[in-house]
């Protein structure tokens, strides 16, 4: 017999060789038939593998985002058997899960895929998705392998299997069709309902211009019809939500081929935008004892040696900026915390003045490949909202729950108020990409791990997601789509003050290390700007919107009248336009609608004569006549 714990810390015996099927079905056959994936020891295994030993367990659901993950892998093997059913010859490459469905990399030879042959593709899927047929495992040698991808001629999976072990290899076939693969997978095909082939690109076989371009076919599936409607439903109002889009026409920002790919160019309105932001965080930065710095844009490149970041991301910066002066090499900054540790470092520390809290909004520049760019939310050149908190180890508790209070406070301001946190640890099995020893990560995890356990915050644990440095606590919002994103980070870092050799004279009179505390509520200014936009479809909160209002004057010969109201208006820190075009009344409502200004004063010649003004409010209509003073009160009620 062997233990199986669940999550709720019930424990329960079964014989040895049980599946975690078998383990649902003793629970209620309608808990066995939602299941598609379980965790066994943390590890995420098909359903219908045996248990031999004690362990964890936990079932996964088209709830869970492993549920999903999984689903929508054995999607990604039931596309390529259609597309091995209908294109002989095909040859695979990968086909992973993404965030939404999955990919597959295929090589079609001379053919050329089009967008008219997707439903082909979906009808085909779905036939073979009725016949049921179960995801089969089976452990194969490696010479087995290579003798049968050279059978069938497939050059791409022959060459992924050069870099596995004999032994750890294994193959699933559904149906007709086999592949090489690690899992896991759901039980069989006949939970696979609703099929969407949504697009096709190119992709170079494993990321290299150097090699073969593919075929890049994306789709997504879904248990129900309803789910698949409700999703392209979804994607239609992102695409009216696009950043891009409504950036462009609300004048908030633009690109240039000139100045360069990446490098956002902020507008008027969308500089006031990001001014109020930060305006916003600095004063409740101030409240809690933090001093503002400014940074260079570029620093040497033994800076970033000393830090780690070099020998990390050195790939993905921008080449060295080399000087007349022999071996003298400066990097575009790519992250402030090192410039932030050489502030701390330019003179002596007491115990007492700890901690030191120090803030910047510091440009950082990193090269993206020009294909991942994408608007505000991927690019070359953008602002943290960073922060560096110097302090004793028994401090850091203290100022990681105030971080932590700063940071909820920021997401609920915006509008967020659907979020998790993901407490990101490192990956105990792939040591080397940390820096830093093994005792220090262990106070730095705890650190975090108690911390939100004080506050009885919601927290999902992710290993492998640490920064190289240390342990972080990523939030994870929710916009008003449902879409999920990463917004807002704080990070324990024992290892930066190792390295800059940073100290505090203690109470003892002895040099100590201080601990560094990272964190950045928006994370970057131009992907929280582009989530805001898409979140509020441009409709910003009434203390955000650049034009709170715009004067509708349905003349010329009211034009000094409206002057006026915006004077007076301004007088009580209420911002916007008057629209002067020679248009109708008509016109000018509709394009004020378009820019998504909350009001609209509308002035005529019997406001004029009573000193009021007609507000509209954007998206609701007429709400009347007002004196100004009625409008100021009602408008200063909202903020």
């Amino acid at each position: 017999m062997i233990k199986i714990t669940f999550p709720d810390g019930n424990i329960r015996e079964y014989e040895a060789g049980t599946t975690a099927m078998q383990v649902a079905q003793s629970i209620s056959e309608g808990l066995a038939r939602n299941v598609l994936a379980a965790s066994i020891n943390g590890e995420v295994i098909d359903a219908n593998r045996p248990i031999h030993e004690d362990a964890t367990i936990a079932l996964h659901t088209w709830r869970d985002k492993e549920g999903k993950a999984t689903y929508w892998h054995s999607s990604a093997h039931l596309m390529a058997e259609a597309l091995e059913a209908l294109y002989p010859g095909v040859k695979l490459g990968i086909g992973p899960a993404i965030e939404n469905g999955f990919y597959y990399d295929v090589d079609l030879g001379d053919r050329k895929l089009n967008p008219d042959e997707f439903p082909k593709i979906e009808e085909k899927m779905k036939e073979l998705a009725r016949q049921k047929n179960e995801y089969v495992r089976k452990d194969v040698s490696k010479a087995d392998a290579v003798a049968y991808f050279t059978e069938k001629g497939d050059e791409y999976k022959l060459e992924l299997l050069e870099g596995l072990e004999d032994g750890k290899i294994t193959f699933y076939t559904q149906g007709e069709f086999t592949d090489l693969c690690r899992g896991p997978h759901i039980p069989n095909t006949g939970t696979i309902k609703a099929v969407k082939i949504m697009s096709l690109a190119g992709a170079y076989w494993r990321g290299d211009e150097t090699r073969a371009q593919m075929t890049r076919l994306y789709g997504i599936t879904f248990p129900k019809a309803k789910e698949l409607t409700e999703y392209l439903t979804m994607l239609e109002e992102a695409k009216k939500r696009d950043h891009r889009k409504l950036g462009a026409e609300l004048e908030l920002f633009m690109f240039s081929e000139k100045v360069g790919s990446g490098l956002p160019i902020w507008l008027p309105k969308g500089t006031q935008l990001r001014e109020r932001l930060q305006n916003f965080l600095r004063a409740e930065q101030e409240k809690r004892g933090y001093q503002m710095v400014v940074t260079p844009h570029i620093g040497h490149k033994n800076l970033y040696e000393t830090s780690g970041h070099y020998a990390k991301y050195g790939e993905d910066s921008f080449q060295p900026i080399k000087t007349p002066r022999e071996g003298e090499e400066f990097l575009l900054k790519p992250m402030n915390c090192p410039h932030h540790c050489e502030i701390y470092g330019h003179k002596p520390h007491s115990y007492k003045e700890l901690p030191l809290r120090i803030g910047e909004f510091g440009t950082v520049y990193r090269y993206e490949q020009s294909g991942e760019l994408h608007g505000l939310s991927r690019v070359r050149g953008f602002t943290q909202d960073d922060a560096h908190i110097f302090c004793t180890p028994d401090q850091v508790k203290g100022e990681f729950l105030d971080v932590l209070d700063l940071t909820t406070k920021v997401l609920t301001k915006m509008g967020f108020k659907d979020f998790t946190a993901q407490i990101s640890l490192r990956d105990p099995e792939t040591p080397e990409k940390y820096i830093g020893s093994i005792e220090n990560w262990d106070k730095a995890e705890q650190a975090i791990i108690d911390a939100t356990a004080e506050v009885d915050l919601e927290t999902v644990t992710e290993y492998g997601e640490a920064a190289f440095y240390g342990p972080k606590l990523d939030f994870m919002i929710k916009d008003a789509l449902g879409r999920s994103w990463q917004l807002g980070t704080i990070q324990v870092d024992y290892n930066l003050p190792d390295r800059f050799e940073l100290e505090y004279i203690g109470s003892d009179n002895q040099a100590h290390r201080p601990v560094m505390i990272h964190r950045a509520p928006f994370g970057s200014m131009e992907r929280f700007i582009s989530i805001l936009i898409e979140h509020t479809g441009g409709k910003f909160p009434l203390w955000l919107a650049p034009d709170q209002f715009a004067i509708l004057p349905i003349a010329d010969r009211l034009n000094d009248f409206a002057k006026d109201i915006e004077t007076q208006l301004a007088k009580h820190d209420i911002r916007g336009f008057i629209d002067t075009r020679t248009e109708s009344i008509g016109k000018k409502i509709r394009d004020t609608e378009l820019k998504k200004v909350p009001f609209m004063l509308i002035v005529g010649d019997k406001e004029a004569e009573s000193g009021k003004v007609s507000v509209r409010r954007q998206g609701e209509g007429d709400l009347g006549a007002m004196s100004i003073a009625e409008f100021v009160e009602h408008f200063q009620g909202l903020i």
